[in-house]
């Protein structure tokens, strides 16, 4: 089963010196990246924290955060951090200034810069990293069950389409052949108004719509495509041990491809018309394979 990009599991644990809570939240991105908001003292445990997360997770823009509320009979001092304050108040009113802009700079923006209240690092010196990984395998467990969840969806929805492709491409192959019979007999009726007569050379007729045959072939790019489908196909029921993202785009990129193709060789209202709901249905599986593990 295909697994997506977008999770979220958070975890409180109790632990000998208070509460500690960690939040993972995972959103869509090429490759694999972390962003962490940890307590100061907590840094030292980044790479650690890391290579937890890589054990379930191998592609996605992974935010952690980690926080820790003191027990009973406990209290962590916190410390402002007045240089960098003054240089945040500084630099906003020198925008509000510039700018002409209204608001005030009050407690309530300014307890949105999380680095400048900070806790001593000696206030994590007692916690145990073995909560800290217990407590990240639990929400990363939470996480991973949110993307398998959403990934089922985009399953269904990938399957969706690829029947549509199928469907649009049937009505191609049956389509294809009739344009140029239908291209056969305009010429000679336009041959026989233009010659009046004259006997109608069926030879070069035949030569003309045989060039054109050549022309307007689309049986390799319909044949590619069908066997372009059948690679996604396999890749979405796949077991799921392994991430297919890039590969799923690296095959949708190839279906683009023939179904320009076709759309360019199409010299027919109805194929050209079928080339546009087959185009549809691959952008809208590349607007899903984007947020596919």
């Amino acid at each position: 089963m295909i697994r997506s990009m977008t999770g979220f599991g958070e975890l409180q644990r109790e632990t000998a010196v208070g509460l500690l809570t960690v939040q993972v939240r995972t959103v869509n991105h090429r490759h694999f990246h972390t962003h962490f908001r940890l307590p100061v003292g907590a840094e030292r445990w980044e790479a650690e924290i890391t290579g937890i997360l890589r054990e379930r997770i191998s592609r996605g823009h992974v935010h952690y955060r980690m926080s820790l509320q003191p027990g009973p009979g406990l209290a962590y001092p916190v410390q402002v951090d007045h240089a960098r304050l003054s240089a945040y108040l500084a630099a906003l009113q020198e925008i509000k200034d510039r700018y002409g802009l209204v608001g005030e700079l009050d407690m309530e923006l300014i307890a949105r810069f999380a680095d400048v209240l900070q806790t001593p690092a000696d206030a994590l010196e007692s916690l145990a990293f073995d909560d800290v990984a217990e407590a990240t395998r639990a929400a990363l467990a939470m996480v991973v069950e949110a993307r398998e969840r959403e990934g089922a969806a985009l399953a269904a929805d990938l399957r969706e389409s690829l029947g549509q492709m199928d469907a649009a491409l049937d009505a191609v192959e049956l389509r294809a052949p009739q344009r140029l019979l239908e291209e056969r007999d305009r010429l000679r009726a336009a041959v026989a108004e233009l010659s009046g007569d004259a006997q109608l050379d069926e030879d070069r007729l035949a030569r003309e719509v045989a060039y054109l045959a050549e022309r307007w072939d689309i049986n390799e790019e319909v044949v590619r495509l069908r066997s372009h489908i059948e690679q996604v196909r396999q890749l979405v029921d796949a077991d799921g041990s392994e991430p297919v993202g890039k590969r799923l785009g690296f095959w949708v990129q190839e279906m683009h491809r023939e179904a320009n193709t076709i759309a360019s060789k199409a010299n027919d209202a109805e194929v050209a018309r079928l080339a546009v709901e087959i185009k549809t249905a691959i952008e809208k599986l590349r607007e899903q394979v984007e947020n596919v593990e």
